[in-house]
């Protein structure tokens, strides 16, 4: 007797005694399918197969038939398989290859899902480039020389009034030889000399005051020092001008006598008289 695999029609010749009387569940070897085989179904004459594997199945009849009586002899809960050809057993060896070949493991395909759509994402986005900006450079070194030297002619030409703002700058600019001005008024053409009165040497001293500001300018007294060899001053005395106020652009004159002058002293020192001479006690 034969049974029929309802999925694929391959028949198997088998003992009835091994399905029982209620039969039992049997697997195709060719499409793999279980399926209940009970001896009701069975059938005398096998039935047809695909043409692709009739000779295969006609040359195993007696292997199939020995196999499933070493099955009956198994424990019944066991599901028997029952072997058939090869279903591309008559197939061209370049279509066996190229079934192959479209068979791969899941492992080397293509990403899928949110790994595919972040691939994708990663291949349209770009960095954005940096901005160029043509042209010559916003400060080059010509214009920070530039700067530099205007910077310095300002500090020059207007130091007093940086003195004036900022009076920590006087000993920067006495450091490095520039002479600031506060007072508005300079001493210009100073000149020495000597006369001889009832026998007794007189030391004469004179000059002329200029303004060097555009607005008038309170004169004080003026101040002469004598200093010796190392600069320390030995005499000192003050002497009042006749005019008090110097108007811009004005100039005026200022002479000043001393009788019998240390014979120690190497130098005449003349300034305005400030508040130091005044917290020192001079008159």
């Amino acid at each position: 007797m034969f049974i029929v695999c309802p999925h694929c029609a391959t028949s198997y010749a088998i003992d009835l005694a091994t399905l029982g009387m209620a039969g039992r569940s049997v697997r195709c070897s060719r499409c793999k399918e279980v399926w209940l085989a009970r001896p009701e179904d069975a059938v005398e004459a096998p039935a047809p197969i695909p043409e692709m594997a009739e000779a295969g199945a006609a040359s195993a009849p007696r292997d199939a038939a020995d196999e499933w009586e070493a099955l009956a002899r198994e424990e019944p809960d066991e599901q028997p398989e029952v072997e058939s050809p090869s279903i591309a057993a008559g197939w061209p060896e370049d279509a066996v290859a190229d079934e192959t070949d479209e068979a791969q493991p899941d492992a080397e395909a293509p990403p899928q899902g949110r790994l595919a759509r972040l691939a994708g994402l990663a291949k349209l986005v770009r960095r954005p480039a940096l901005p160029h900006f043509p042209g010559k450079k916003v400060f080059g070194l010509p214009a920070l020389t530039a700067a530099m030297a205007s910077l310095t002619v300002a500090l020059m030409v207007w130091r007093a009034d940086v003195v004036k703002l900022m009076p920590q700058t006087a000993s920067f600019y006495k450091w490095v030889g520039l002479e600031v001005n506060l007072r508005g008024a300079a001493f210009k053409d100073v000149k020495l000399a000597t006369e001889t009165v009832d026998g007794k040497p007189v030391l004469v001293i004179e000059g002329t005051i200029v303004s060097i500001t555009k607005k008038a300018v309170d004169l004080p007294r003026l101040r002469f020092s004598v200093r010796d060899a190392q600069g320390t001053e030995i005499y000192a005395w003050n002497t009042l001008l006749e005019q008090p106020v110097l108007k811009p652009g004005e100039r005026i004159a200022f002479k000043s006598r001393l009788a019998s002058p240390p014979p120690e002293g190497r130098n005449i020192d003349i300034r305005f008289f400030n508040r130091r001479d005044l917290a020192a006690g001079s008159a």
